[in-house]
């Protein structure tokens, strides 16, 4: 499968608002398949000179569903600081990714968020819990894992999973009042 912008499904697409299906485990070779592809996707796509050859948008993250496969499976690389100022890289590729708590204080990027599937603007906060532990089984550690994600990992974790009920970034931002602040959360 060719993974670049052109063959990534748009929000226009009514495709990307299925609900994505758990995958068995072990993962089949098709599957195994699948999620290194869009890991090569999400990595190539923060290098300049590949994302511009190949046609990608730069990424965080992608969805099988994003590639019209209604399957819980999603890729993620990118780098952060952790609290110590040092930088680290999150990379996962993970099968069926849930979500077993999350905080009740809130979260949002004060820049908005974007999305492969998603070309217009859409303005406005996000707003998510700020930290957040996922269950999933992930192909990069070949084990059943346990991520504990605050700040912006949470941010991303659920935007991913939330492709899995077919709920896209926009979908959760306030219509009547896009810019609210809420009291408390963690601004990104």
């Amino acid at each position: 499968m060719i993974i670049n912008n052109d063959t990534i499904l748009k929000d226009s697409d009514p495709r990307i608002r299925q609900i994505s299906q758990p995958v068995s485990l072990p993962l089949s070779d098709e599957d195994k398949d699948l999620l290194r592809q869009m890991f090569r996707y999400v990595v190539d796509s923060t290098n300049e000179e590949i994302a511009e050859k190949e046609n990608l948008r730069p990424a965080v993250g992608i969805s099988a569903i994003q590639l019209g496969v209604p399957k819980q499976l999603t890729a993620i690389s990118f780098e952060d600081v952790d609290k110590n100022g040092e930088t680290i890289r999150h990379e996962f590729m993970l099968a069926n990714p849930h979500i077993v708590s999350s905080s009740v204080q809130k979260a949002y990027l004060k820049s908005g968020e974007g999305c492969l599937s998603v070309e217009e603007e859409h303005e406005g906060y996000v707003v998510r819990s700020a930290r957040i532990k996922v269950k999933a089984f992930d192909l990069i550690r070949n084990s059943q894992v346990e991520i504990r994600a605050r700040g912006y990992l949470a941010i991303v974790l659920q935007h991913e999973i939330d492709h899995f009920s077919g709920i896209l970034f926009y979908d959760r931002i306030d219509s009547e009042d896009p810019f609210r602040e809420i009291e408390g959360a963690l601004t990104i």
